[in-house]
């Protein structure tokens, strides 16, 4: 393979535009072809981006190797991008943190690991109601370092002992290499921090600098001026002992999240309700029919104070009786 130029660089790995002198049996990186399998299991499931029609190759015209995965497009970018332009609200937060837990519980439920949970990896989708943008959906994304629970991560070394992102890992993960469940829900506690900071979890740029915190055990600092729950959620995240962050289900039950839906908000007007009772009502079931409320009329009178007439309920027997 012949070096063209270098197409970008990330924490763990860079991308490299390559002219293939013998294009034919190649086949795509590792990491690639293990995201396209996991996305596969994950297809269909909530939260989580979706790839389109099977992963593809073919060569261009100038001789290099081209690999397709077609993925869902996020008009809003990632969550990180999201935050650089506006400041995120205390119930868009919540509600955010409820998608991202909602994505958790189908990458643990299928066994997996994400290991690399953090703003950049987390996608932002307008969602409509009734042709208007009405809020956002956030989707799990990037899945090239996912492990299955349990096992060790390849990308665990002994001189760079990161499963994902170092500021997003948990103690335990650098200590042990191996990929748990409750390394996610660390993670998202340093998504939820950020969120409301609008600053990385750890104040420090070389991960030199913050091992020592970790092996120590030691979590981000929480701010006092969050709302109580927020700051108990995210104690729950940062438990020293992964046993007590609890699962992504459990999570899920926290009074931080008690009073946040992702449902569809109606807003419903109040009407008149006529119930139009059958004759064998024992037989029949009940018809509702709605009709606008009409506005109170009075007859008009220059002298002589409002009167106001009480009708009162028809016997039983009628067709139309009052609710």
């Amino acid at each position: 393979m012949e070096f063209m130029k270098s197409l970008g660089k990330g924490s763990y790995g860079s991308v490299d535009l390559m002219r293939l002198t013998k294009p034919n049996g190649t086949e795509p990186c590792y990491s690639l072809r293990r995201e396209f399998r996991i996305l596969s299991k994950l297809r269909n499931c909530p939260r989580i981006v979706q790839t389109l029609g099977p992963m593809s190759s073919g060569v261009d015209d100038y001789g290099v190797r081209v690999y397709k995965m077609s993925m869902e497009y996020a008009a809003c970018g990632s969550l990180a991008s999201f935050m650089e332009t506006r400041t995120l609200s205390d119930s868009m937060i919540r509600d955010f943190t409820l998608l991202i837990l909602q994505g958790l519980v189908s990458v643990h439920g299928h066994g997996y690991v994400h290991c690399d949970l953090k703003p950049e990896n987390l996608l932002v989708f307008p969602r409509r109601v009734g042709g208007l943008q009405s809020t956002y959906e956030l989707k799990i994304s990037d899945f090239g370092m996912s492990t299955k629970a349990g096992e060790e991560s390849e990308f665990w070394e002994f001189d760079s002992p990161f499963l994902g992102t170092p500021l997003y890992m948990s103690p335990e993960s650098v200590q042990e290499g191996v990929a748990e469940k409750a390394l996610d829900l660390w993670s998202l506690g340093c998504v939820v921090l950020e969120m409301y900071t609008g600053e990385p979890p750890w104040p420090f740029a070389d991960s030199e600098d913050l091992m020592p915190e970790l092996l120590n055990g030691n979590s981000p600092e929480i701010p006092q001026s969050l709302p109580w729950d927020a700051r108990q959620f995210l104690k729950t995240c940062f438990a020293r002992n992964p046993d007590e962050r609890g699962s992504a289900e459990e999570l899920l039950k926290h009074p931080f999240l008690r009073n946040v839906s992702d449902q569809k908000k109606v807003i419903v007007k109040r009407q008149s309700v006529v119930v139009l009772e059958s004759k064998d009502s024992t037989k029949k079931p009940l018809r509702v029919k709605i009709l606008p409320p009409k506005p109170v009329q009075f007859k008009k009178s220059s002298h002589k104070p409002l009167r106001l007439k009480i009708i009162p309920p028809k016997p039983p027997g009628s067709q139309l009786v009052p609710v």
